[in-house]
């Protein structure tokens, strides 16, 4: 098939949304599959700061995160999905910088994430979102094998990238952005 331009709609995510949110995380592994009714309330509750993304229609991206109420500056990216057909091609980035450049999210100053050891994708992802946010990137022990996952999964470490300038940084990135070539 040949290769094409198009614009993918990014958007916040919908309850009508919910169930293929489950059905796309559930072709993205390493990622942990959640009840659909958890994905409802990401696609509900966490919608201001998710995003999902359709080619003609059809779900093949999707990021869930929230503001911490802890860390109101920090954005917890729990999950990046992206589907085969639109792998390789920047969507993820793309979705980050969508959240981003939100106006609910104008006093976020610090991303975060936790990523298993072996998750190479979302290694990938989160260093270069640093490099491209010219920014630094810690990471730490969040949940340990045994301590937290009883030996049942691997140890998940933070990763914590920033600070980075707001908004200002962020739409200066997002125009770079360039177009998505999707087969």
């Amino acid at each position: 098939m040949k290769n094409f331009q198009i614009e993918l709609e990014l958007r916040a995510p919908r309850a009508s949304d919910g169930y293929a949110v489950s059905e796309l995380i559930a072709q993205c592994p390493p990622l942990d599959t959640n009840s659909k009714y958890c994905n409802l309330l990401q696609c509900t509750h966490f919608s201001s700061t998710s995003v999902a993304a359709f080619k003609r229609g059809e779900l093949v991206g999707f990021i869930s995160g929230y503001l911490n109420p802890e860390k109101p500056e920090c954005l917890f990216i729990w999950q990046v999905a992206v589907g085969e057909q639109a792998r390789g091609l920047g969507l993820a980035t793309r979705m980050l910088k969508h959240i981003l450049a939100r106006p609910y999210c104008r006093g976020v100053s610090y991303m975060e994430t936790s990523i298993t050891k072996t998750n190479e994708g979302s290694w990938a992802l989160f260093e270069g979102v640093a490099r491209k946010f010219n920014t630094e990137l810690s990471t730490t022990i969040m949940f340990d094998k045994e301590l937290h996952f009883q030996g049942q999964h691997d140890t998940e470490s933070l990763v914590r990238i920033g600070p980075f300038a707001q908004i200002k940084q962020i739409n200066q990135i997002k125009k770079s952005a360039r177009p998505i070539a999707v087969a």
